[in-house]
């Protein structure tokens, strides 16, 4: 986050000649904040078992009620929303800011009992079981090329 302080203390106060406005400053706080980094999207690992899919998310740093998880016509939506207000009062500086972020992530999951459908979300990351259907059968096949 943008910090609030009196000078940059990684020149003393100095302003480069080659920046005078401090836009390489700018970019290198804008693009090292947490919130920026997480909002390049939820990293997953999918594994499959003879009964079921598992889907670990990584998704730091959120808050459980601000992930939403639907399962529809064998499309599974992670979707996270953040809504966050920062007030901070120090010395003779006063700091408010609100970030708004949201990003989501689908996979393609089918011959699933979504009844059984189970989440759970600890450490960062979010678990989703998704057991399969019994006899659900395999339709593909070999098309030949003429």
């Amino acid at each position: 986050m943008f910090g609030l302080t009196p000078f940059n203390s990684r020149r003393n106060g100095m302003v480069r000649r080659n920046d005078p406005w401090g836009i390489r400053d700018f970019m290198d706080s804008f693009f090292s904040e947490p919130f920026f980094l997480e909002s390049t999207g939820i990293r997953a690992d999918i594994r499959e078992t003879d009964k079921e899919y598992i889907v670990d998310a990584e998704i730091p740093g959120v808050n459980k009620e601000d992930i939403k998880l639907e399962l529809r016509d064998d499309v599974l939506t992670i979707s996270v929303e953040r809504n966050e207000q920062i007030n901070e009062e120090r010395e003779n500086y006063i700091r408010r800011e609100r970030r708004y972020g949201s990003y989501s992530r689908s996979f393609y999951v089918e011959n699933v009992k979504n009844e059984d459908v189970k989440a759970k979300y600890a450490n960062g990351v979010l678990t989703i079981t998704l057991p399969k259907q019994e006899g659900g059968k395999d339709n593909r096949r070999r098309i030949e090329i003429q």
